[in-house]
């Protein structure tokens, strides 16, 4: 039998953060990179009580997780305490950060290079009956998604340098330059 969906939050600050979850490598990793940006509604106003979760890829060899060409993964050991790769079993480059959005929309994440062109990125906030997805490219490189798109869509999708090692995207949920999103 199936149910209906069900919004989303706010109860984020309660259930959902962790400390340090905004940092998938340590300080001073070799290739750190730093990922900001705000979440923005439909007129362009910060969501204060969203949470982000930042995915990202293990070392090459090792093996990507995840359905086949989503960009997403599944939590490597799911249902074992401690598990490298899901939550903060260990900093390593694999599994995934996830950051509540401060008053003006802002987060953070500092993550590994990734080892594809892209960061999954999901979104939860008010108002979803279901998180969001979408995807964090670092370049404007050959990717089927991203040549399937208008340059004005593209763009959504595309962080900006913010100095060096250190990258800007962005989330509007709806309204003028609205992220794209994706469906699975």
């Amino acid at each position: 039998m199936t149910t209906p969906s069900q919004t989303v939050g706010p109860f984020f600050g309660f259930a959902l953060p962790y400390e340090g979850g905004w940092e998938l490598v340590p300080e001073g990793h070799p290739g750190a990179l730093t990922i900001t940006g705000r979440v923005l509604d439909g007129a362009g106003e910060p969501v204060p009580d969203a949470l982000l979760e930042l995915w990202t890829g293990e070392p090459e060899g090792v093996g990507q997780r995840g359905p086949a060409g989503t960009g997403f993964g599944s939590p490597a050991g799911a249902g074992s305490a401690g598990s490298a790769g899901f939550g903060r079993g260990g900093f390593g480059g694999g599994g995934f950060g996830r950051c509540a959005t401060e008053p003006d929309g802002s987060y953070r994440f500092r993550t590994a290079p990734p080892v594809r062109p892209y960061l999954p990125l999901l979104v939860f906030a008010r108002g979803l009956l279901k998180p969001v997805r979408t995807r964090v490219y670092l370049a404007d490189v050959p990717d089927p998604l991203l040549g399937s798109l208008d340059p004005d869509r593209r763009a959504t999708l595309l962080a900006r340098a913010d100095g060096k090692d250190a990258y800007r995207f962005d989330v509007r949920l709806q309204g003028e330059r609205e992220t794209v999103f994706l469906e699975f």
